[in-house]
């Protein structure tokens, strides 16, 4: 009887596997190996897509005369960074006393790639292959990964998705750079104070860029309104009702008002203050006493993109590293696989759940929440709630703890604990009831015209008292203007203490932070702030879990984008700007949100056999060559260029004025150290 090989993604997994393969043999070179088994592992990616000059030598040259460039086959190589361990593994693949090879690379399409790529390239025939499919590192969750291992080939759709994202950005990027960068590189270089300039164009990457340097040019073109509310307080009671405009009104439909609650001209404001307050006698007519509760339910889980985006707010840190902290928890099987977009979980998970809660007591800061939880039974009824849902589930649940691997959390950073710690808090959550809060709202009428206001306080904590406690100082002022206006009664007449006005203005869209970034990729370029409506959104988004963070380091690196790591805040460089500009005069299908985020879908529909590769490929080669074909005949440089000039223009003007901020916080400084001496 012949040898099973195992074949992870990562030295560190291959350990895993071993331990409960139980292969204590030495470690070979490359490779773990018993009597029954042998363990072996990638480095990430082994194999590569090969340069087009591997299809010949008039592709090493960038030229007009050799776009689009669409290969009927592709060419791989093996990376030669790991060529060594890429002989291991293929030497192991084909090794004649090998019978059964189980697949253990990530549980994704990225993991099923490197598999693929590697025994493509090892010409593997005749072995039963087998794929290992988990939801974490734990012993328990690896034994019935390889129990109910399935044979390889019912993931080759999933393979084939993974295949032609790989191909899809190779000749987008191939392709669009080379013809963007002939065409139009040297016109841009002069600007850019540049012998020549590469522009980078990728499927997702160009995307994102065009919707930074949108929402900077919509803040850029904001032109700020101001308008004036007026307000009416009453007497003794911390009740300040707005003013809404209603038909009984003397304002009703009159010209320069502001959304119906002001006016645009301070005069106007102030004249009607003046005419209100002349009411006899000038009392307040209560018109409208509403009382009810409003309930607030814990949040859904936490998938990458909702992870990236909490500890971009909290502890501004970048996607990029939320993600290498969330996989090193995870290798440390302290919680389930991190590259997901799922927010609830499936129902075999929810049935097993009082394992992961068990494990959780050895946590000290679960224990008071774990005692509560197992004191209202909820852990029980769990698959009846929002939560568990299989249909919201592709590959891989929410990022929840696993109970386990707790001895190795004090030997990892601040950093590392603290986003743990947000974790488990998020999952306990979800076992406590709704925050219940007793909203008052109040309308009067002074004369003709309406006002109204609301206080809303606390009743029943809920989940908030799961690490997320509303601060007190703010509950206890509600609760005394709740107390002081729940005596009210409609009919009352109150005497008005007084009339005026309140400055507001109007605000410029606000700039992404690194973390809304990722949320706004994943729902295809809307940034949807609330909670429930993102849940409801349903598709693909911009990229994938595994990849967002990656596209937006690559952008930092290649300075399109600007991260500020103190606040977290993206922004675009000059040379974005001018990319960006570049791309929406000649292939602004590139920088559409609905567009990329159908490509996805796309694959997505492959993965599932809902579309065939064959025809996947033909369109994207078709719009490739369309693109291509069309730039070819544009001849807008000059256009072009008068853009560029705006946008340099722009920044040479920031700088100027950053320039002045700097000289005058510098001689502010000064002048602050010469006081200081002079008073010593």
């Amino acid at each position: 009887m012949g040898k099973a090989l195992y074949i992870a993604e990562k030295p560190s997994v291959a350990q895993e596997f071993a331990k409960v393969l139980h292969i204590k043999a030495r470690k070979q070179d490359g490779y773990l190996e018993s009597e029954e088994a042998i363990v072996t592992w990638c480095v990430g990616h082994l194999v590569t897509m090969s340069y087009p000059e591997a299809y010949g030598e008039q592709y090493k040259k960038w030229s007009m005369e050799t776009l689009p460039f669409l290969p009927d086959t592709f060419l791989y190589e093996v990376i030669p960074a790991v060529s060594k361990q890429f002989r291991v593994v293929s030497g192991l693949l084909n090794r004649a006393d090998v019978d059964c090879i189980y697949v253990c690379t990530d549980s994704g399409r990225e993991g099923e790639y490197i598999y693929r790529l590697v025994e493509q390239q090892a010409d593997v025939r005749g072995k039963t292959r087998k794929r290992v499919w988990i939801d974490s590192q734990t012993e328990e969750e690896i034994r019935r990964g390889i129990r109910e291992a399935k044979d390889l080939s019912e993931y080759d759709n999933l393979s084939a998705s993974a295949y032609l994202r790989a191909k899809e950005d190779y000749l987008m990027g191939i392709n669009f750079s080379r013809l963007l960068t002939l065409e139009y590189g040297r016109g841009i270089s002069g600007y850019l104070n540049r012998k020549y300039t590469v522009i980078s164009v990728g499927r997702v990457m160009t995307c994102v860029l065009g919707m930074v340097v949108r929402r900077e040019r919509e803040i850029r073109e904001f032109q700020e309104t101001i308008f004036y509310k007026p307000l009416a307080k009453l007497q003794d009671l911390d009740l300040e009702g707005e003013w809404k405009v209603s038909e009984g009104s003397d304002w009703y439909e009159a010209p320069g008002l502001y959304k119906e609650i002001g006016f645009l001209k301070e005069e106007d404001g102030l004249e009607f203050c003046r005419i209100l307050k002349k009411t006899e006698p000038l009392e307040a007519a209560i018109t409208r006493i509403e009382k009810k509760k409003e309930k607030k339910n814990p949040p859904l889980l936490y998938n990458l993109a909702e992870l990236q985006n909490e500890c971009s707010k909290r502890f501004k840190i970048s996607p990029d590293e939320t993600l290498k902290v969330a996989q090193e928890l995870y290798e440390k099987k302290l919680i389930t696989y991190p590259r997901t977009d799922a927010r609830v979980l499936s129902a075999a998970v929810a049935k097993e759940i009082h394992k992961n809660l068990n494990g959780l007591m050895g946590y000290e800061e679960a224990v008071p929440f774990l005692q509560e939880i197992v004191a209202m039974n909820s852990h029980k009824n769990l698959a009846k709630t929002r939560y568990v849902n299989d249909k919201q589930i592709t590959d891989h649940y929410a990022i929840i703890p696993t109970g386990q691997g707790l001895s190795a959390l004090g030997r990892t950073s601040g950093i590392t604990r603290d986003i743990y710690r947000l974790i488990v808090f998020r999952f306990l959550s979800i076992f406590y009831p709704a925050a219940v809060y007793n909203k008052l709202s109040v309308a009067f009428a002074v004369g003709k015209e309406q006002f109204s206001a609301s206080v809303k306080v606390l009743e029943k904590e809920g989940y908030l008292k799961v690490g997320s406690k509303e601060t007190e100082d703010a509950q206890q002022e509600q609760a005394g203007r709740f107390a002081k206006w729940n005596s009210l009664k409609k009919g009352s007449r109150l005497p008005v203490e007084d009339i005026y006005l309140k400055e507001g203005k109007t605000s410029p869209p606000k700039r992404y932070s690194s973390g809304s970034l990722i949320l706004a990729m994943e729902n295809a370029g809307q940034l949807i702030e609330d909670e429930e409506l993102r849940a409801q959104i349903k598709g693909s988004g911009i990229g994938t879990s595994a990849t967002r963070g990656e596209i937006l380091k690559k952008l930092f690196h290649i300075k399109y984008l600007a991260l500020n790591k103190k606040t977290q805040i993206v922004t675009p460089t000059m040379m974005g700007e001018m990319i960006h500009d570049v791309v929406r005069m000649s292939i602004p299908p590139m920088l559409n949100p609905d567009l990329t985020a159908s490509w996805e879908k796309g694959l997505n529909y492959v993965a599932n056999g809902e579309i065939s590769a064959e025809e996947y490929d033909r369109k994207l080669k078709e719009f490739i060559s369309r693109r291509t074909n069309v730039v070819k005949q544009l001849h807008n440089g000059a256009q072009l260029q008068r853009q560029y000039a705006q946008v340099q223009k722009i920044y040479q003007e920031n700088g100027a004025s950053h320039k002045r901020s700097a000289r005058k916080r510098a001689s502010g400084k000064e002048a602050e150290e010469k006081q200081a001496a002079a008073d010593a």
